[in-house]
């Protein structure tokens, strides 16, 4: 998974905590943490895309959230930033090379043992991820950091 998620994360946890609907620029946001602008960007027009966010233009343009942290869930970020393929991309290689070509009783046409394995383990990961919103590791992040909300307003200049 990219770093694109862990900033995604934390950036739509900023915009939570500020609690307005005050446009902050990609500038603002990237600077809170010392990431690249660009780079965040990029991530942010996919929240946009998504429509996790909402970009104004102009000098006090900037994003926003679209919705409250309680109906963003944790997947809808993962697929917002990483699509939503498949995490395990099974190449049958289970049909390659000598063994491939000593294996003449084997049914190919039944799925590879392994591919069905990752694909039960991505649809736990999925319901996981589904299951926990914005607003759940906003309250988990404030349990553990409790002045974490008036700082992250300080620093983006919202207090």
């Amino acid at each position: 998974m990219s770093q694109g998620v862990e900033w995604a994360v934390h950036t739509l946890l900023n915009l939570a905590w500020l609690g307005t609907n005050d446009a902050v620029p990609t500038a603002a946001l990237a600077a809170s943490h010392d990431l690249s602008a660009t780079y965040l960007n990029k991530q942010l027009q996919l929240l946009v895309k998504a429509e996790l966010l909402s970009s104004a233009p102009g000098k006090r343009g900037g994003f926003r959230l679209t919705r409250p942290p309680e109906s963003i869930t944790m997947l809808d970020v993962v697929d917002a930033i990483e699509g939503r393929e498949s995490l395990f991309r099974c190449a049958e290689i289970r049909q390659c090379g000598t063994l491939g070509s000593q294996s003449s009783a084997i049914d190919f046409t039944t799925s590879c043992a392994v591919k069905s394995s990752m694909a039960r383990a991505e649809v736990a990961w999925r319901e996981a991820l589904a299951s926990q919103t914005l607003a759940d590791v906003k309250s988990a992040a404030e349990a553990h950091a409790p002045t974490l909300g008036s700082t992250v307003q300080r620093v983006l200049g919202r207090d």
